[in-house]
């Protein structure tokens, strides 16, 4: 690959140094285009970096405001809303999602629970029917065929990744609850108190910052891209093909979908919008003043709800939480098939790189996004060495097959 070489903007504290210089070798060997990184310690933020491109065509560089898709990190956006809802005694993880939602009970699915929901077992991975053109855009469309349809497998019995269907799941579990959108509670309650840019239903005004998403190239031998293959008639191929044009780089890019929420996939952020709303997290629930969810309730974001050497769907090894992902897969599959973080981390990566966690036992938040996606289902080598340099960073070790431990 061709080196290239890059101006980096912004501050990194000394101690991070190392997180400098493998973002330097993103854009010089990597093929990195634009991108972010931000990472706070005990609520100090240490590194705010950006550099590159954020547009190709008109040659608009990456600026301190660039915000980019960030595709699943918007799960963790979500979830951490509903964590809220529970924190405050409005929202009950074991209940049966039909006690909030009751159409939702149809074809089997009473005893669903919103936990199983929320750890990926519900199984409802994929919409059975065909969508229809931008059907990701017409909530009531796609929520109500999620609630008609039977699931895939015994709701509880396993897990596979809901890639897009979890976020309207969890969108229409909120608005039954709250009586409004999660992407208003988001912007309302989380974002505008912290000054965290993260949006799920980006403004019209912040249109103007939004840097340009190159979608990569499928990965022939990743192991979701071989069930496939071998399967042809394997409900996967639905994950892929039926998502109403969702996937095309025009939709991905363009005003109509980035102003929709799409809580699965279709939040906006900045690196350090990111860093600063997992910060609180990274701590007892609360930072500068302002408090997200009691002490009590962040180990519970930790905590592991589903975990196998297979998920049904991603065909990889997978953890997760109640909304979010915990360490997964071994790095000895290749990049983009593994998430590798500290033991006690918690987040959620997102389609071609992006990440956003926290570490309560680290202390840590971190942001990292970019406009040039990598294949696979999990970090590519761009997002995964900057966490390993945080890591290191602070002290941290980790072996080819486990999480960063002290």
């Amino acid at each position: 690959m061709t080196s290239t070489t890059v101006t980096v903007h912004g501050v990194c504290d000394r101690r991070f140094a190392a997180v400098r210089e493998e973002f330097e070798r993103n854009f010089e060997t990597r093929g990195e285009v634009g991108a972010a990184v931000a990472i706070s310690l005990r609520g100090e933020p240490v590194v705010d970096l950006w550099a590159g491109t954020a547009d190709r065509d008109s040659g608009r560089p990456w600026q301190k405001q660039t915000s980019v898709v960030v595709f699943s990190a918007t799960k963790g956006m979500a979830a951490t809303c509903l964590h809220m809802l529970a924190d405050r005694g409005e929202l009950d993880f074991d209940a049966p999602v039909a006690s909030y939602w009751p159409e939702f009970a149809a074809n089997g699915k009473a005893g669903v629970t919103v936990a199983m929901v929320m750890s990926h077992q519900a199984g409802l991975p994929v919409w059975h029917e065909p969508l229809p053109e931008r059907a990701m855009l017409d909530w009531e469309l796609v929520t109500g065929r999620l609630a008609e349809q039977a699931p895939q497998w015994e709701p509880g019995t396993t897990h596979g990744y809901h890639a897009m269907s979890l976020g309207f799941l969890e969108g229409e579990i909120f608005r039954r609850i709250a009586g409004r959108t999660i992407g208003s509670f988001l912007a309302d309650e989380v974002a505008g108190p912290l000054g965290a840019e993260v949006w799920i239903g980006l403004p019209e005004a912040e249109e103007i910052n939004v840097a340009t998403t190159y979608l990569a190239e499928t990965n022939p031998t990743s192991p979701i891209f071989s069930k496939l293959m071998a399967e042809p008639e394997w409900f996967g191929w639905k994950l892929i093909t039926n998502t109403g044009g969702d996937g095309a780089a025009a939709m991905v890019n363009s005003r109509e979908r980035h102003a929709a929420e799409i809580p699965a996939a279709g939040g906006i952020a900045t690196a350090r919008g990111l860093a600063r709303l997992y910060a609180p997290l990274s701590a007892d629930g609360s930072m500068d003043g302002i408090r997200l969810v009691a002490a009590d309730a962040v180990p519970l974001m930790s905590k592991i709800r589903a975990a196998s050497d297979i998920d049904t769907v991603l065909r990889v090894p997978t953890t997760f939480t109640l909304g979010f992902s915990k360490c997964w897969g071994d790095r000895r599959l290749g990049q983009g098939e593994h998430v590798i973080l500290g033991e006690h981390a918690f987040g959620t990566p997102g389609l071609g790189g992006s990440i956003g966690f926290a570490d309560p036992e680290a202390g840590m938040s971190f942001g990292y996004v970019m406009n040039q996606h990598g294949s696979g289902v999990g970090l590519n080598d761009r997002g995964q060495s900057l966490i390993d340099a945080a890591y290191r960073s602070i002290g941290y070790s980790s072996s080819a097959s486990g999480p960063w431990t002290r």
